[in-house]
């Protein structure tokens, strides 16, 4: 008979992603032993073992969780509104998830070639699809036939965040996310003629 989960399984589970991600993104995931996950936890190995077989599962559950935030976010804030409306939920709703999941993001950036081959490719697949959300809404705002550039551009602009910014300085998520959608807005909605 299968041994019943116990009632802080999520939490537990949560508190060992917390931790993978901030010493996968200080140390990498290869400079990272489960012991010292383990530790960080203070937990047992078997303990992280069983809420994760493999030290990969628990990379590929760092990113899979950030990413399905990033997601849900982008399906919410697409739900409805003009294109720049939406837009600027989208942003505001990345920035602070960037915001507060530094570590899960710099993770997602860094990491992607340390997982296996099929959880690779289900990372990217999920990860295409949230640019896919932002690409749509960025097309309607200014039609191109390489609107992928500028989904593009605009990911550029926001991924990279993690590397400077300060959650506790003058600037917060949501003012540097006016300024991404305002760059977009001007630079997108009336492109210059080459």
């Amino acid at each position: 008979m299968a041994r019943p989960q116990s009632p802080d399984y999520d939490k537990r589970s949560e508190a060992i992603l917390a931790a993978a991600a901030a010493l996968f993104a200080r140390k990498g995931f290869s400079g990272t032993s489960v012991a010292e996950l383990a530790k960080a936890c203070g937990a047992s190995k078997s303990l992280i073992y069983h809420y994760f077989p493999s030290k990969d599962d628990v990379l590929y559950a760092v990113m899979a969780e950030h990413l399905d935030a990033l997601t849900e976010a982008a399906e919410t804030a697409c739900a409805s509104g003009s294109a720049g409306d939406r837009l600027r939920a989208l942003t505001i709703a990345f920035m602070r998830l960037y915001a507060s999941a530094q570590n899960h993001h710099k993770v997602l950036l860094n990491e992607l070639d340390s997982l296996p081959a099929e959880r690779r490719a289900d990372v990217i697949a999920k990860q295409r699809r949230i640019i896919a959300a932002a690409e749509s809404v960025i097309a309607e705002i200014g039609p191109r036939p390489d609107s992928r550039v500028n989904a593009m551009l605009f990911f550029g602009m926001i991924n990279w965040t993690h590397t400077w910014f300060d959650p506790a300085g003058p600037v917060m998520p949501e003012m540097l996310a006016m300024r991404v959608v305002e760059l977009m807005l001007r630079g997108v909605a009336s492109p210059q003629a080459s």
